[in-house]
């Protein structure tokens, strides 16, 4: 039995490759600090052993592999110490491809927004019809009540993740990945903290195209420009989806109601019907289409995927309702990039017309900290729709002054467009002004990154109180 040592383990990525080779026979442990909840209680449950803080001793002469985190970096006393060993070491990226991608069909999900979505989808979908496959995702898909799956099926589904792989290997963790079934679903300049500018970003991108083999497919988001001219790399058979009129996989007469959006699919032309997909927005129903389009590249039948699609349950933290109280609803949303933001709020406006939407926003990630962003930011949340907008500090942010989001500036521009704007620094006073201010049938979305302070519970207490 082989054994692997995780230095750095209870990052989600990190955590769910780990329960994986587990489930593969292979001995598995890993270290890192202050372990606790809920990481802590998922790696219990799957019987890995975690090892509290870095030291030297915790390298043993024992380990067949060392699996190191992007977190890590030279000065970790493990990491100098299988360094100084020579011991055999691997990316996470490259654990993934060398124990689960080479014997597989390697069906990989890129772009800025909807990955996880649409990693999710496609999972779901060939597991409904049949076909049993693989998955790796970077969120809790609600069909599999986790963030993976290892079926005995020929396909291995996995988020296309464009973030750095580790400390010696700065390229984006997807041209690791086999690509036989490529997605870019769109394009927008991000991850700033690791790319210089957009055109750094396309250059990935196009790397990870051209490593589709002729007789792969790509598939292409027709409304995203960037996306686009990417389809020139490819050296394969590639298709688009999307609204824009001459998309292969295109979706018309979209309409939501009660939690659900409808859509007629047309493909190549040719009416295929109306599909139910139960999720808000326009982009999810983007996210939708590719899927469907992943799911005939692999055979499966139109019919088949709309009754599969009507039961998709989404994911985790994506316009996710956490509770209601005093007739008030609270959804928490991953949203942090400036689109990513007007799209989930617009879908809220457009499903709910009367009623009033509250949108909190924590500037907690790399992109969302920046100043590069700010004019995006304040366009975001001036067209999405929002009746009231709060904006939290910025997070624990070591960005100089003027690298940095100014959120008063964003807060005064804001309201230069008419809405009511307020920076609200801390999240006991977000919760005591929501909670003082709500009405019967208002919506809050709560949009971050990270935990946020325990709001959503807060709030939710709160309000009940």
């Amino acid at each position: 039995m082989r054994k692997i040592h995780f230095i750095g383990v209870c990052g989600t990525a990190m955590a769910t490759l780990a329960a994986m080779l587990k489930q593969r026979g292979f001995d598995v442990q890993g270290s890192d600090h202050g372990v606790y909840p809920p990481m802590s209680d998922f790696l219990a449950a799957e019987n890995i052993r975690v090892l509290d803080g870095y030291r030297a001793e915790n390298i043993t002469s024992d380990l067949d592999m060392v699996v190191i985190g992007n977190a890590i970096s030279r000065g970790n006393p493990e990491l100098e110490e299988v360094l100084d060993r020579k011991f055999r070491y691997q990316s996470l990226p490259e654990a993934i491809r060398e124990n689960f991608l080479w014997h597989s069909r390697s069906i990989v999900i890129a772009g800025t927004h909807g990955k996880t979505t649409t990693t999710s989808m496609v999972g779901w979908l060939l597991t409904a019809c049949g076909a049993d496959p693989s998955l790796l995702v970077g969120g809790i898909a609600g069909n599999f009540n986790g963030s993976y799956r290892l079926g005995s099926g020929r396909d291995f589904v996995i988020e296309g993740d464009e973030y750095d792989s580790a400390f010696f290997d700065k390229t984006a963790k997807f041209l690791k990945y086999l690509p036989d079934i490529a997605v870019v679903g769109n394009l927008e300049y991000d991850h700033a903290d690791i790319y210089a500018d957009l055109e750094a970003l396309r250059v990935a991108f196009r790397r990870f195209l051209t490593l589709v083999p002729r007789n792969g497919r790509v598939v292409i988001g027709a409304d995203s420009p960037e996306a686009m001219k990417l389809a020139t790399s490819a050296r394969c058979s590639v298709e688009t989806f999307g609204l824009s009129d001459g998309a292969d996989w295109r979706a018309g007469e979209v309409q939501s109601t009660d939690g659900r959006t409808i859509f007629e699919l047309t493909h190549a032309g040719e009416p295929l019907g109306h599909f139910e997909l139960p999720l808000l927005g326009v982009h999810n129903v983007r996210n939708a289409l590719a899927a469907l389009a992943v799911g005939h590249a692999t055979g499966l039948s139109a019919e088949a995927m709309r009754k599969a699609l009507k039961e998709f349950k989404g994911v985790r933290r994506r316009l996710e309702l956490r509770g209601k109280a005093r007739g008030v609803s609270v959804y928490d949303d991953f949203a942090h990039h400036p689109t990513a933001i007007l799209e989930t709020l617009s879908a809220v406006r457009a499903s709910h017309p009367d009623r009033r939407v509250w949108a909190v926003f924590e500037p907690r990630s790399a992109t969302s900290c920046r100043r590069i962003f700010q004019d995006d930011f304040a366009r975001a949340f001036s067209e999405s729709g929002a009746d009231e907008v709060v904006i939290a500090d910025v997070f624990r942010s070591t960005l100089p002054a003027d690298e940095r989001l100014s959120v008063e500036e964003l807060i005064r521009d804001v309201r230069k467009s008419g809405r009511q704007a307020r920076h609200i620094p801390a999240v006991d006073d977000i919760v005591k002004t929501i909670s003082a201010e709500a009405r019967e049938g208002d919506l809050v979305v709560i949009m971050s990154n990270g935990g946020f302070g325990g709001i959503h519970d807060k709030l939710l207490a709160a309000l009940a109180a």
